[in-house]
């Protein structure tokens, strides 16, 4: 690799890694895995794809010491090493996906993908504190072994930045660590690294205390390991002389957990009695569990002086939880406080992975289902043989699949259930917000208020002060709060829109000198087919109702009114004979050609053509010459086709003929419309009623009338005449 891109100490650090890294990997790396990496970091180091990072770290250091920590701390795994590898060049875009896809594979491709997306919320500028932040955090992860890598990366940088000048990026980065990573890693079962993180976040944000603890305790963590093996020593021999079989597990407290204690119990150092602590695990029958335990008990007590104060029997009444224990404190060598936890493998299994997680008992929040995702996590990294990681590929991690994470413009991270859209967002901030919104920039880009929100996006609501909430707005929020306030508001909105109205009639009947009854007025409302008295004010108040009419009705309602016969339909209607229609006579209306008259002709059914409309004469096949209207259907492709069949026609000034045509009406369905259509038509001197047809469905009626009429001037003003009578609501001459 380029040498001026390393220091000299980043060279011998470099060299050193590398022969670390190459020996705990030689097992699972392919032949060409180390030659392809170092070629591909060579060629983005010398075209300046793999910057410092905001500490002045060196990525290519960095990460070669997240993933010796990877191997030394977890298990070598290749897919996870070279990801980690690779990463930095995927960031800064010198490897394309496409390509990673096709060199390195999917399984590569798919942890560094979510390298990425997880890269991205720190760009968003989040407060970290925030519960939803690690939920989102696990979110965009997908796959375990991602945040595993988050891990490692945050313990290796942690390790690196001790001493940095820039004490509030330091004391940020401390923070960060013991809020996310720390339970993260706890609940995982990756406790040396949870520990380490605890230390050198206290480390970072308070060194003072930290080094006063360190320098109180006066000895490293080898000695403590020591004393705790001193302790050990004669129980074992003790042990080995009864059947019992057991396993011990020993380990001295961490500085952040005394200094935790430290705070929560209001004590000093001294007073602090399980500093050293140490676990007895026996496998025994359940019915012989407890008398086993109180066996080993009896053992360590008749060796080292318990402290009655501290006893914990944990073995005769369990916790409500179900943790099951006994837990003593005795004086070791050195007069040293010592606590001792006796308990079975039965109720080990269920302290640690059942019903009392070992996270729980020490006060670290959780969820039931990312508990019991995570035991099951750590029960992969413990046991299994073939390598942990690869059994964790397929694991997907979809136990915020009901939610979704959304940032405002300023960072903040707010949950939502899975399915919210802008809408349910503007209420979740504030219901003003909910009220006036219109709609949001989501990712920079505007969106309707209906938009459905993916975790990750960034909103920004955008109102208008004319907004009001609308009831269709509970077709589409999901949240609980957005559908009370919608509710709500219309109520409230109905309500004084219900007011106005009824303070309007009042008013109207107050100027017109009438009372208003309340019987009658209820009376009048379920005639005109209201459900609600709100909703009859409020159509008032909308003008949905003509004020005026509604006095008329109200008025009406007491009145005693004629008996008026049942409503019968527009197809009852019974046409009276009437003259045959009039048949073309010897006296001639039209000139054909140049002057001809006597000519054989025929008015055209197509069009109907009557005295004063633009026609044309056309010689049929038959021979004889059909009179067509210049409008009519057919006359485009009569002129394309036969143009040399076609006669100059006109009418003569002779009138007094009738001519056929047919008038298409619709209008409400009931039969005293089409009487009062018919009287109109017979008194017309100078127009017939040659037939009529009539169609009804769903209250309207579609009618086909057949009229002589003697040229288009009474045509047109008999549809006029027929237009006024109410209840017909459309009448056109039909071609």
């Amino acid at each position: 690799m380029p040498n001026a891109y390393f220091t000299d100490d980043e060279r011998l650090r470099l060299i050193e890694i590398s022969r670390r890294l190459l020996r705990l990997t030689r097992d699972i790396t392919l032949p060409d895995d180390v030659a392809r990496v170092r070629v591909i970091m060579t060629e983005g180091i010398e075209q300046q794809h793999c910057p410092r990072d905001r500490f002045g770290i060196n990525p290519i250091i960095h990460n070669l010491e997240t993933a010796l920590l990877l191997c030394e701390k977890i298990s070598p795994d290749r897919n996870m090493v070279l990801a980690i590898l690779l990463f930095i060049l995927c960031k800064s875009e010198f490897i394309e996906e496409k390509e990673l896809v096709k060199e390195w594979g999917d399984d590569i491709a798919r942890l560094i993908r979510g390298l990425l997306k997880v890269s991205t919320l720190y760009a968003r500028q989040a407060a970290m504190e925030s519960d939803n932040f690690r939920k989102l955090l696990l979110t965009f992860a997908e796959d375990i072994r991602v945040i595993i890598i988050m891990i490692v990366d945050r313990l290796a940088m942690m390790r690196a930045i001790n001493h940095h000048p820039d004490e509030k990026m330091v004391h940020d980065v401390a923070y960060e660590s013991n809020y996310l990573y720390a339970p993260l890693s706890h609940r995982l079962g990756l406790y040396s690294i949870k520990s380490e993180l605890e230390d050198l976040s206290l480390k970072y944000t308070n060194r003072q205390t930290y080094t006063d603890i360190a320098h109180k305790l006066n000895q490293t963590k080898a000695s403590r390991d020591a004393y705790i093996a001193e302790f050990i020593a004669p129980i074992k021999e003790k042990l080995d002389a009864t059947p019992l079989k057991y396993e011990i597990k020993g380990r001295t407290k961490s500085i952040y957990s005394i200094w935790n204690k430290l705070v929560k119990q209001k004590t000093d150092l001294e007073h602090i009695y399980d500093l050293f602590a140490i676990r007895i695990i026996i496998d025994a029958e359940q019915e012989k569990e407890k008398s086993d335990c109180w066996l080993a008990y009896s053992l360590i007590t008749d060796m080292y002086q318990p402290n009655p104060s501290r006893m914990k029997d944990w073995l005769s009444i369990p916790k409500s939880n179900g943790y099951e224990s006994l837990h003593i404190t005795v004086k070791g060598p050195g007069d040293r406080w010592v606590e001792v936890q006796i308990r079975t493998r039965r109720m080990d299994l269920i302290a640690e992975k059942g019903l009392a997680a070992h996270w729980k008992y020490k006060g670290i929040k959780s969820e039931e289902s990312l508990d019991a995702w995570m035991n099951n996590v750590r029960d992969i990294l413990e046991t299994a043989e073939t390598g942990p990681m690869e059994l964790m590929k397929n694991m997907r991690m979809d136990f915020y699949d009901k939610e979704v994470f959304v940032f405002t413009p300023k960072g903040d991270l707010f949950k939502l259930p899975y399915g919210a859209t802008v809408l349910d967002f503007a209420f979740h901030i504030h219901t003003k917000l909910g009220m006036s919104c219109t709609g949001a920039k989501v990712n920079g880009r505007n969106q309707k208020i209906n938009y459905k929100l993916r975790s990750g996006d960034t909103v920004e609501i955008m109102t208008s002060a004319q907004q009001v909430p609308k009831i269709d707005w509970l077709a589409f929020v999901v949240t609980g709060k957005a559908r009370n306030r919608i509710r709500q508001s219309i109520h409230e909105m109905e309500n004084r829109a219900s007011s106005l109205g009824k303070e309007l009639l009042e008013r109207r009947l107050k100027n017109r000198k009438i009372d208003l009854v309340e019987a009658t007025l209820m009376k009048l409302i379920k005639k005109m087919g209201f459900r609600t008295v709100t909703d009859f004010f409020n159509a008032i108040a909308a003008e949905q109702l003509d004020i005026n009419e509604v006095i008329e009705q109200y008025v009406a309602v007491d009145r005693p009114t004629e008996t008026t016969p049942d409503k019968i339909s527009a197809e009852e209607f019974q046409l009276q004979p009437t003259a045959p229609d009039d048949t073309r006579g010897s006296s001639d209306v039209l000139v054909i050609g140049e002057g001809i008259k006597g000519v054989n002709y025929r008015l055209s059914k197509c069009c109907n053509p009557i005295y004063g409309d633009e026609v044309f004469g056309f010689i049929s096949s038959e021979g004889v010459i059909k009179i067509h209207r210049n409008d009519c259907p057919n006359a485009a492709n009569i002129r394309s086709r036969y143009p040399y069949r076609l006669i100059p026609t006109r009418w003569s000034g002779k009138v007094g003929e009738q001519f056929g045509a047919t008038l298409r009406i619709i209008g409400n369905d009931d039969i005293g419309i089409i009487t009062s259509i018919t009287s109109i038509i017979n008194k017309e001197s100078s127009t017939t009623l040659r037939s009529i047809s009539i169609d009804s469905n769903d209250g309207i009626f579609q009618g086909f009338l057949g009229v002589g009429v003697r040229d288009t001037a009474a045509l047109n003003t008999l549809i006029k005449k027929l237009k006024t009578v109410k209840g017909v609501k459309d009448v056109q001459r039909s071609k």
